[in-house]
């Protein structure tokens, strides 16, 4: 079962399944120009303010018609230890993240069964914190209008703590999109952040605990979501209760659209920061990996003309020990290749901190929905179809790291790598590029 959600609704999908009894996983993915829990309407009225700057997709996993788990595919399991706060374990996922434990499909739910299994969590913490991520997944899931879903049939998800019968969740969530409106254009999606902008007339309004606890999320940083995350509230009793600071000018939200900008420009100066040898004229490094000869030295060229730093690597094996010497800007990598593929070789540098926020874009001969949910589903940031032409792979890699900003002539230049990274580079004579896409 696949198609749009303009031809059949999340609740009706949910409802097939339930019905059938079904037992497997439902993908769902949103077209980028619709924010989460904002509708249609309001996307008009409020304009370019509710555009979000990637693709949104979520994962519903079931057994015998009842929902057991939604999942968060984010490797850097932010939902998971905002969760954990509520107990104060957060610090305890970090010894965990260093081993491989978790599954491709649902790593979130490895590291909360390997908590419980060591006893950081009881059973109880851990059904409640599932219970809270269904919630939540549902939430957006009936606020989406616009997108594409498929639903597969498989094996269950494994083991299972708890399972949910769907109507129920599909009347009380629907009643809560559907007072969630009222805030509209104030409140228009979770991810928003409030800011408090007058201190004075907030704090003769409030307790001082109340106010203490409220300027203590009120940072302009920590979303609504994250809010209701750590106080074990509800997106809409978060909601109503700031909703009246804000039509007063006293809480401010920040908009989901400043807080990708300010991530990027953090992730940046990151970079910079933990690689000393990045100053503004060093151009940025991509690595490719495709044990296609072809295919990864007519994309260094390309890339190498328009001033990139571009590296290329044929052994799989080899590159996941010479990106940690490289360390690049971005990593494209071929999908088909033998000794590890490519899915292999992402889910092994996401499970590094060095790679977590480092665009990922898959190579890949298929075009399949399958293989592009596989790919997110291990952390891939993007993938390219071949066969792909100069113009698509420079769009795609400037939109993640941008143009490289330097002289061609400095482009021509040749390229010096430690030898033990084992990658030779030589200075090679620009090439025209071909006139026909790059194919594997």
């Amino acid at each position: 079962m696949q198609g749009k959600l303009s031809e059949i609704d999340i609740r009706s999908i949910l409802q097939l399944i339930e019905l059938g009894q079904r037992t497997g996983e439902l993908f769902v993915e949103a077209y980028p120009s619709q924010s989460t829990a904002v509708d249609s309407e309001v996307a008009q009225t409020i304009g370019t303010q509710t555009a979000v700057s990637s693709e949104q997709f979520w994962f519903v996993f079931f057994l015998n018609g009842q929902i057991i788990y939604a999942a968060d595919p984010d490797v850097r399991l932010v939902r998971l230890r905002d969760y954990l706060q509520r107990y104060r374990v957060e610090e305890a996922l970090n010894p965990l993240m260093k081993g491989a434990i978790a599954t491709a499909n649902a790593p979130e739910y490895s590291y909360l069964w390997a908590l419980m299994e060591n006893h950081t969590l009881t059973p109880a913490q851990g059904r409640s914190i599932i219970q809270s991520m269904v919630h939540e997944t549902l939430f957006d899931l009936l606020s989406l209008h616009h997108g594409t879903f498929i639903f597969e049939i498989g094996q269950p998800l494994s083991p299972q703590l708890t399972s949910f019968e769907i109507e129920p969740l599909l009347t009380h969530t629907m009643k809560q999109v559907q007072r969630w409106k009222q805030f509209y254009p104030y409140i228009y999606s979770t991810e928003q952040c409030p800011v408090i902008t007058n201190v004075g007339v907030l704090q003769d309004t409030l307790s001082n605990r109340t106010f203490d606890k409220l300027s203590k999320f009120a940072d302009g940083k920590t979303t609504l979501r994250q809010i209701g995350r750590y106080l074990n509230r509800d997106i809409l009793t978060v909601a109503q209760a700031i909703y009246p600071y804000i039509q007063q000018g006293v809480i401010q939200l920040t908009s989901p659209e400043m807080m990708v900008q300010t991530v990027r420009k953090g992730n940046d100066l990151t970079r910079r920061s933990t690689n000393p040898d990045h100053t503004k004229t060093h151009p940025p490094k991509i690595v490719c990996i495709d044990d296609g000869v072809t295919v990864r030295e007519t994309v260094k060229q390309i890339l190498t003309r328009q001033g990139y730093e571009a590296i290329a690597i044929g052994n799989p094996l080899e590159a996941l020990s010479s990106v940690f010497q490289i360390i690049p800007d971005l990593i494209l990598c071929d999908i088909t290749m033998p000794e590890l593929d490519g899915y292999e070789v992402c889910a092994m540098l996401r499970t590094s901190t060095l790679f977590r926020q480092t665009p990922i874009i898959m190579l890949t001969g298929k075009d399949g929905f399958i293989d592009r949910v596989r790919a997110k589903l291990i952390g891939a940031t993007d993938y390219l179809t071949k066969p792909f032409g100069e113009s698509e792979l420079l769009m795609l890699v400037e939109s993640y790291i941008g143009s490289a900003q330097i002289e061609r002539q400095q482009s021509s230049t040749q390229f010096t790598i430690n030898p033990k990274d084992e990658v030779q580079l030589e200075r090679t004579n620009v090439i025209s590029t071909p006139s026909t896409p790059l194919n594997s």
